[in-house]
């Protein structure tokens, strides 16, 4: 099976470019207004606009209410949403059109039981750090994301992957996608060409492996 790949975190066109040069299969740009990697409306559909096509776009928000997702999705062409915050199954639903992953930040076996009522697209597994929905860089007991694999339903590792560690983490875990950000930045909303290049080397030559 072919892992989908997701570069998050994206502020520029020149790393957007960058990445879906080097292959990523999805680009994910941040409407949380805590985070260093933040885009306004504008400046995301700005990079949009400039993007090939069969590209995932990646809405990324916390807690934003319906309206507003569904204003920044018209006004940047987004197709895909990822929910990092305490949304609930029903909200989640309210977004028929859309792809929808529903993020959980993994503390330890407990979490796990949060994630059956949620019939999104995907589950994408981070880690959690008090205060901080995601983008951490810390990575999580990644046999929690076997055990997560077990209901069926698609799998996006993320927390903590770099181009050092990413050949292990699918080895073990062999999720649906792996999803990227501070792995590969030289500083916040910063992207490392060469880091990129080597996370998404590294991502395919495991899938060579398999053939």
């Amino acid at each position: 099976m072919r892992l989908r790949v997701k570069i998050c975190g994206i502020t520029n066109v020149g790393d957007a470019l960058a990445a879906v040069d080097a292959g990523a299969d999805a680009l994910g740009f941040m409407f949380y207004e805590a985070s260093p990697r933040h885009l306004t409306t504008e400046a995301a559909a700005k990079i949009i606009r400039q993007l090939p096509p069969f590209v995932a776009k990646v809405g990324v928000f916390v807690n934003a209410p319906v309206e507003a997702i569904h204003r920044t999705v018209e006004a940047c062409g987004l197709d895909t949403l990822q929910l990092h915050g305490e949304e609930t199954p029903e909200f989640c639903r309210q977004f028929p059109r859309l792809k929808v992953v529903k993020a959980f930040r993994i503390k330890d076996a407990t979490s796990l039981s949060s994630l059956p009522p949620y019939e999104t697209d995907a589950w994408l597994l981070d880690s959690f750090v008090p205060g901080k929905p995601g983008g951490t860089g810390e990575k999580f007991n990644w046999e929690l994301a076997c055990e997560a694999k077990e209901s069926g339903r698609p799998v996006i590792l993320a927390g903590g992957l770099t181009p050092e560690n990413i050949a292990e983490a699918i080895h073990e875990v062999w999720p649906f996608g792996v999803d990227v950000s501070s792995g590969v930045e030289s500083a916040p909303g910063k992207k490392d060409h060469a880091r990129i290049r080597d996370f998404i080397a590294a991502v395919r030559g495991i899938e060579a492996e398999q053939f």
